[in-house]
């Protein structure tokens, strides 16, 4: 089982990643983080490398929900979202797969909440581009 949902379109990164945020605001989630992976690595280590991004998706309402089964769950949140330049000039964008990274807690009455997630992270991914 892959740990991650993917799709990959064409257009230019900034584009992408403005409807990447559309498309997880339109399914109930915030971004929180927005990390410039390339423009990091480039000032701290001086490395150059394709656009990526990395955003850190949240819904409030399932992250509440979790959180009171789960009281450490806030260390799998948020659900990081990446958006990435190939190297055949096309941007592919990837979710974390929240059914697999939950059951890393070993606790089942996570699985109903982690799969609504997946549904809607899921549903949000295949919508970019379209």
């Amino acid at each position: 089982m892959s740990y991650y949902i993917a799709r990959t379109v064409s257009g230019p990164l900034d584009a992408v990643v403005a409807d990447v945020i559309t498309r997880l605001r339109a399914h109930g989630f915030g971004v929180l983080t927005d990390i410039d992976v390339q423009a990091t690595l480039k000032s701290k280590l001086g490395v150059d490398m394709p656009g990526y991004r990395i955003l850190g998706a949240c819904n409030p309402r399932f992250a509440h929900e979790a959180l009171q089964i789960e009281d450490k769950l806030g260390v799998l949140l948020p659900c990081n979202v990446i958006v990435r330049e190939t190297t055949d000039q096309r941007v592919q964008v990837a979710c974390v797969d929240p059914v697999v990274a939950v059951e890393r807690t070993a606790n089942p009455a996570l699985k109903s909440t982690a799969e609504d997630v997946r549904r809607l992270l899921s549903e949000a991914v295949a919508e970019v581009g379209t």
